[in-house]
């Protein structure tokens, strides 16, 4: 029998495996409650890295470079695995939409730095840097809720060279194997993405079984999952105005493309088994967006709140061809309507859109307006009224015949 010889390759890879093990178990020592989380990532090694990796399935390294860190930098070594870990947590790696990829990184690194950073815990705990003291002493003071999509409002504010500083100082992991829109591994992610989403809430449970230690800076970790979960509960909830409807489009689930392939090589032009022209989908097809743009609303929330609406229904493949989403201004009275078909339409609205208003508010016009719309014709099929506002005004007295829904965001 020929005895397998080990190569330096094997050996460092199985040394590298067994360090990240070991790195595992000490954070889990600090922290118990997320056990389940920092166990979700399968090792597979990515010889052209120089840092951790993940596309929310696999943890990604580099064997020298893990030996390396372990013996100079054990800290980096475990920080850089919890901030790995912490992404997959709070769906950074899903929920960027058509956002810019680099700016949005670097807001989600920096989210994750600062919820790191306010852990009192010895496996995690560093000095900080000055640029990282201004940059927390900052965001706690501008923005009203700390998140990557806060963050990510707050640095297209900031000046490219402020933006390009932030990024080297938060730089911690390679974001190049996350999600990209038009990926053509569409399942496996949201595979991934639904798992993540059920270890997030696994740790909330967890965190709250343990107990809150505030001194720890747990409240910055339950603060964020909670941020997370509000993500995902819109996005959940927006789909409640889809439609299932057939739509033109080959239906791959639906014939055994082997015996298609066959019948084509076989016999010519004659394969055995078609594809289905049509499949049933479930997307928006006519929608109503009112905005609340009363003295009391503020005019960058309103447009983040458009902003983060579109990239979550453009990121899940949301609309029909034929879609029609209306978006109307409203204070006191109508004061703009109008309507995108497309996503290139979505952007070019977006890239222009100004607030009009600032009187007071009634809620009760913008119904009117959308009643008037269906008897003229204009709206045919109204998968229903999302209505963004702070919620002080005067509202209908009889419900309207088609799904509608308040949403009151403070952030």
């Amino acid at each position: 029998m020929k005895r397998h010889i080990q190569t330096e390759t094997e050996w460092e890879m199985e040394k590298a495996i067994e360090i990240i093990d070991f790195v595992r178990g000490e954070l889990y020592l600090d922290l118990p409650y997320m056990g389940i989380a920092l166990g979700g990532l399968e090792s597979a090694p990515k010889e052209e890295l120089q840092t951790f990796a993940t596309d929310g399935t696999y943890l990604f390294f580099q064997s020298g470079q893990v030996l390396r860190l372990f013996k100079q930098n054990t800290l980096f070594l475990e920080r850089a695995y919890l901030h790995s870990i912490l992404h997959c947590i709070f769906s950074h790696l899903w929920i960027g939409g058509e956002r810019n990829r680099i700016l949005w990184g670097t807001a989600c690194d920096i989210a994750v730095e600062y919820t790191i950073d306010r852990m009192d815990k010895p496996s995690v705990k560093r000095a900080l840097s000055w640029i990282r003291m201004q940059t927390y002493e900052q965001i706690e003071k501008e923005l009203s809720g700390i998140s990557a999509a806060t963050i990510y409002y707050w640095l297209e504010e900031a000046g490219e060279e402020k933006r390009r500083s932030l990024m080297q100082e938060f730089y911690t992991d390679d974001h190049r194997f996350w999600p990209k829109e038009e990926r053509t591994s569409a399942r496996t992610s949201d595979a991934a993405r639904q798992k993540w989403n059920k270890i997030a809430k696994q740790s909330q449970m967890e965190q709250k079984r343990h107990g809150l230690d505030k001194s720890a800076g747990q409240e910055i970790l339950a603060a964020q999952l909670a941020a997370g979960k509000s993500q995902r509960s819109y996005k959940e909830f927006l789909q409640k105005f889809s439609v299932l409807r057939e739509e033109l489009r080959q239906d791959p689930d639906e014939f055994d493309l082997n015996y298609y392939m066959y019948g084509l090589q076989t016999y010519g032009n004659m394969p055995l088994l078609e594809p289905l022209e049509t499949r049933e989908s479930k997307k928006i097809q006519e929608f109503v967006i009112v905005v609340d743009t009363s003295y009391s609303t503020s005019g960058q929330l309103i447009h983040n709140f458009l902003t983060e609406t579109f990239a979550i229904l453009k990121a899940a493949d949301s609309f029909f061809k034929e879609s029609r989403v209306r978006i109307i201004q409203c204070d006191d009275q109508v004061r703009m309507d109008e309507e995108v078909r497309s996503e290139r339409e979505i952007e070019t609205l977006m890239s222009r859109f100004t607030v009009v208003g600032g009187g007071g508010t009634d809620f009760r016009p913008a119904f009117s307006y959308v009643n008037r719309l269906l008897e003229d014709g204009q709206l045919k099929n109204l998968s229903g009224l999302l209505y963004f506002t702070d919620g002080k005004g005067t509202y209908p007295a009889k419900r309207p015949d088609y799904r509608t829904a308040f949403v009151f965001l403070e952030d």
